[in-house]
């Protein structure tokens, strides 16, 4: 089996990777990180629009997130989707910008949030193990139609073994960087 085979499962896993460090950004880990921002949508004239594509965003100290709308207009209605929203923020809005203070969380709320990210964590390896799955029950097929041989077979599955163990130790690491995060604050 040539490594070209194997790029579709190699490809499905990267994704799967990228979608935990998606996840893992909008965990609010005490440090104001900007992304935090990124599933809230404002109603701009009837469209639903990211506030980074409406505002300049910033961070001008760590616990801070400084929302600069490029027209004052909306700066009510960021306010309100940020008060609706599910970051646990309150907004403080003084006319011309929006700024987020995050506090610093307690130790029982820490504990809470590496539960939420060890979840993920494991919601990335099950996905992981399913491509495996999928990619060997494939290879299965072709040995089935006879277009690999056994010794095929059990290469390829050895071969997507290893692409299985790159991709969950790639995944613990991440969640060992975040947990880092988030108990450090």
């Amino acid at each position: 089996m040539s490594r070209e085979e194997y790029k579709v499962f190699e490809e499905k896993m990267k994704k799967t990777l990228g979608v935990l460090k998606n996840e893992l950004n909008t965990v609010r880990a005490g440090r104001a990180n900007p992304s935090i921002l990124d599933r809230i949508m404002v109603n701009y004239y009837g469209t639903p629009t990211p506030i980074n594509q409406l505002a300049n965003v910033s961070v001008p100290e760590p616990r801070v997130i400084v929302i600069q709308p490029w027209d004052s207009s909306i700066l009510k209605e960021i306010e309100k989707e940020i008060q609706k929203s599910d970051i646990g923020i309150n907004p403080n809005n003084d006319g011309k910008i929006i700024r987020l203070v995050f506090p610093v969380p307690t130790e029982e709320r820490r504990k809470e949030l590496t539960k939420i990210v060890k979840k993920y964590g494991e919601e990335s390896k099950i996905a992981i193990r399913s491509i495996r799955r999928d990619a060997i029950e494939q290879m299965k097929t072709l040995k089935k139609n006879s277009e690999i041989t056994e010794d095929d077979l059990r290469n390829a599955e050895k071969d997507i073994q290893n692409l299985t163990d790159k991709y969950i130790e790639e995944i613990d690491k991440t969640i060992q960087l975040k947990e880092k995060e988030i108990l450090e604050v």
